[in-house]
């Protein structure tokens, strides 16, 4: 017996079968993305830098040459938990980067610095990607609660509003991206610039932060085609139709 599926989503089948698609192929895109970052980190952790310089120095070395002080480098627990928090202006690298002088280590760290150093330098999508954080917190917590409310009461303006914040959640996907991408240009230019890493090395921590960056382009992706079925969903229960 034929069931048709879509109608339970409030979307026709065509648009059903193709954001099942589009979510499969997210979902594997994730996936690998996930995978690439470990066995790239893991396999560039046992090439040894031969310089011997460790992920906490190369850190330094990164924020030295932008000309940037005041930021404190610290080392905390946790697999790949590396950050930097531009409140208390700290870098904080994990066990398997901060004391480790491994090709990985130094990508890894250099790419934490490069936040640091936009944050130094005014760079304006990560001003922007701060001031959007509480409103696409906001959006994201709503979002859902909304959209269910307005499926179940037939309200379509409250499942706009569900709709427009699940987006504010997506804008700051978008908005993360290329500060990520950003902040891994300016590590491999650091890197190459003050002679951190060998010529031979500087492609190896390029693979470490691309594979890290397509974890943010698969997270993206993924937003936008949720956005997508949640807006094909709104227009089906007759959002955004003119009434007379």
């Amino acid at each position: 017996m034929y069931y048709n599926y879509g109608s339970v989503y409030g979307i026709g089948d065509g648009w059903y079968t193709l954001w099942v698609i589009l979510m499969v192929a997210c979902f594997l895109f994730a996936s690998w993305a996930q995978i690439s970052v470990s066995s790239n980190f893991k396999k560039y952790s046992r090439v040894m830098t031969r310089r011997g310089l460790t992920g906490a120095q190369a850190a330094q070395a990164v924020l030295r040459a932008n000309g940037v002080s005041g930021v404190q480098i610290a080392r905390i627990t946790g697999n790949l938990t590396d950050n930097f928090n531009p409140r208390t202006n700290v870098i904080s690298l994990s066990s398997q980067v901060y004391g480790v002088s491994s090709v990985a280590a130094v990508g890894v760290a250099a790419h934490e610095a490069g936040h640091a150093v936009q944050y130094a330098k005014g760079y304006a999508p990560i001003r922007l990607r701060n001031a959007i954080i509480p409103l696409c917190n906001f959006g994201s917590s709503l979002a859902w609660p909304m959209l269910l409310i307005g499926l179940m009461l037939g309200a379509t303006s409250v499942m706009g509003l569900g709709v427009a914040l699940y987006a504010l959640a997506t804008l700051f996907q978008a908005v993360t991206l290329p500060v990520e991408l950003n902040a891994s240009r300016r590590a491999l230019q650091a890197l190459r610039q003050e002679g951190l890493l060998t010529e031979d090395e500087l492609p190896m921590a390029r693979k470490t932060l691309v594979a890290a960056a397509m974890t943010y382009v698969a997270a993206l992706a993924t937003s936008l085609v949720q956005l997508l079925r949640l807006v094909l969903i709104y227009l089906s229960r007759g959002g955004g139709r003119r009434r007379d």
